[in-house]
C-alpha cells in the first residue's frame, strides 16, 4: 500500500489505536484532540504530529496538514463533531477517504449519501476504520484451514457500476458470494448489478487473489 497521509481526530482510545497502527505501517499520521493530556498516552515511538484543537476548525486541520491528506477519521465522543469534521474534509478540502464515528446508526444512511462512510460505536474496532479509510485494499474476511480458500472484502471500483457483477467471476478460481450496499448485506447472483458505493464479499482460492484483484481493477471489459 502506498504511504499517505492521514488526519486522526480524537485521541481516545480508538484514535490512538489507530493513529498507531497508521504510523507503524508507515503513513504520516496528524492527531487532533482538544486535550493536551490526552496525546500522554501516545507511545514514545509514535513519529506523527499532535495539534491542539477541534478537528471542524479549519485552521487546526491546515496545521494537521489538510491540504495534503488522503484520508480523515473523525473518532471523539461526539456525533456532531465527527460529523462536522467530516463534511468540512470531504467537501471543503475534497480529501477522498473520510470516516465518522457515530453513536446514532440512524444517521448513517444520511451522511452515506453525502460521501461520509459512518461506523456505529457499537461495531466499532480499528479495523473497520482502515476498511474505509483504504476501500481498494482486500480484505480477509475468512481463511479455510488448510489456507486454500479466503472470503474476501473489498470496495466495488467505479467502472462495475452498471454491470452485471457475475462477468468479475471464474468458475473454479473465485465467485461472488454477497455484497453490502447502503449499510444492507444481500446474496449474490447472476443477474445482480453493481452500483457506486457497492463492497463485494468474494469466495476466491488464495493462488487466484492476484488475477481476481487484476480482473477488478482493469474492469469488466478487460477479459473479454
Amino acid at each position: 500500500m502506498a504511504r499517505v497521509h492521514v488526519i486522526v481526530v480524537g485521541c481516545g482510545r480508538v484514535g490512538r489505536e489507530l493513529a498507531m497502527t497508521l504510523d507503524r505501517d508507515g503513513h504520516t499520521v496528524s492527531v487532533i484532540d482538544k486535550d493536551r493530556n490526552a496525546f500522554h498516552e501516545l507511545p514514545d515511538e509514535f513519529t506523527g504530529r499532535t495539534i491542539l484543537g477541534f478537528g471542524f476548525d479549519r485552521e487546526h486541520l491546515e496545521q494537521a496538514g489538510i491540504q495534503e491528506a488522503n484520508a480523515v477519521a473523525a473518532v471523539t465522543n461526539g456525533d456532531n463533531s465527527n460529523i462536522l469534521t467530516a463534511r468540512i474534509a470531504r467537501m471543503t478540502y475534497e480529501v477522498p477517504y473520510v470516516v465518522a464515528r457515530i453513536y446514532d446508526p440512524r444517521r448513517a444512511v444520511i451522511y452515506r449519501q453525502l460521501g461520509i462512510s459512518t461506523v456505529a460505536a457499537v461495531a466499532w474496532t480499528t479495523d473497520q476504520v482502515l476498511r474505509r479509510l483504504f476501500p481498494e485494499k482486500s480484505v480477509a474476511e475468512w481463511t479455510d484451514a488448510s489456507g486454500s480458500v479466503s472470503l474476501i472484502e473489498r470496495a466495488l471500483p467505479d467502472s462495475w457500476a452498471g454491470r452485471k457483477l457475475s462477468e468479475m467471476e471464474e468458475s473454479g478460481r473465485f465467485r461472488l458470494v454477497a455484497l453490502t450496499r447502503g449499510g444492507e448485506a444481500r446474496l449474490g447472483g447472476p443477474e445482480l448489478v453493481g452500483q457506486e458505493g457497492d463492497v463485494v464479499h468474494v469466495i476466491v482460492r488464495n493462488d487466484a487473489q492476484e488475477e481476481l484483484e487484476a480482473r477488478m481493477s482493469a474492469g469488466p471489459e478487460s477479459h473479454r
